[in-house]
């Protein structure tokens, strides 16, 4: 009975005598014309555009000479700090209107609305120009403990300072209250149960959490800060752009100066994009079970990946 039994549960996959195995699958892949074709436009229109620009009138040999001119050293140092300052006066002051918008005070509330309405609505280039020209209105700025000129105080770096730092503080509000409000109310109420006030738990549970949501917007405005800064030749203040235009006013290099202005500024948003993915890692977290791999940890793999295949092979 025990013989039996086993030949009945003999492995179910083996064919009978005589039987024809049956045919391998071939897998046939899609063809894709549509992508060749336009692959194979795109780099067309790539080289043309890059024939047209090597038969320009253009002084190519200019622009890496200017690269590391000191005049221009100075300019992109100095439009690295007005980027830098301006981003955090609008950091501080998103921080506190966003809180101010969110209080059921109406008198703070409508400050806070009022505020951001106003530096949204209205151009930063005008914003620069109407802080450069204050002397116009306010001839001496008294204070009480502290008068004088105001051009003496209203200098091309103030102007420059607070026209792209008030300007920033309203986008800032919007997106620190929006992080804000991401946060569970439930957080809010559990740590007012454990007797938290309300400042202590802004500060020590619902902005660390509001993080992950605040980041990645903040990192765009940093890098459009960066771009936007370029405005600041309307108030005098020296920065790339200006000492592009200065070399540009003395060797008629016009376009290459720009040329020049143009791969600093994208070298500028590319290392502080890296830095904007790695801050974003950092705050996810929390949020994420496992990290996904970063573009080194990628590029190993995959070197790995190509050794192990070789060594097999």
């Amino acid at each position: 009975m025990t013989d039996k039994l086993d030949k009945a549960s003999g492995p179910a996959d083996t064919p009978p005598a005589g039987a024809v195995p049956p045919e391998a699958i071939r897998a046939i892949p899609v063809r894709h014309y549509g992508r060749w074709i336009s692959a194979v436009v795109v780099i067309a229109l790539a080289a043309a555009l890059a024939y047209a620009f090597s038969q320009g009138n253009v002084r190519w040999a200019t622009v890496p000479e200017k690269m590391f001119d000191p005049t221009i050293l100075r300019g992109l140092g100095n439009t690295i700090w007005i980027s830098i300052a301006s981003m955090a006066l609008g950091l501080v002051l998103g921080v506190l209107f966003a809180v101010m918008r969110l209080s059921k005070n109406p008198v703070t509330s409508t400050i806070a609305w009022f505020y951001i309405w106003f530096f949204r609505g209205t151009p930063v280039y005008v914003q620069l120009l109407i802080w450069f020209n204050l002397a116009l209105i306010f001839p001496i700025l008294n204070l009480g403990f502290y008068k004088d000129e105001m051009t003496q105080v209203m200098t091309p770096f103030l102007a420059a300072l607070l026209g792209l730092g008030l300007n920033e503080g309203a986008y800032m509000a919007e997106i620190v209250r929006a992080g804000i409000q991401s946060v569970d109310e439930g957080q809010t109420e559990a740590s007012h149960a454990l007797g938290m006030t309300r400042t202590q738990t802004m500060r020590r549970v619902v902005l660390p959490q509001a993080m992950r949501v605040i980041v990645p917007p903040t990192g765009n405005e940093f890098i459009n800060m960066l771009k936007t800064s370029s405005l600041v030749v309307a108030v005098q203040y020296f920065d790339l752009l200006r000492a592009a235009q200065d070399i540009a006013s003395t060797s008629f290099a016009v376009m290459e100066m720009f040329f020049v202005a143009s791969i600093w500024y994208l070298a500028l948003t590319s290392i502080f994009s890296v830095g904007q993915y790695y801050l974003e890692r950092h705050y996810a977290r929390g949020a994420l079970r496992s990290l996904p791999p970063t573009p080194l940890q990628k590029i190993k793999a995959n070197l790995t990946r190509l050794s192990n295949r070789k060594a097999v092979a």
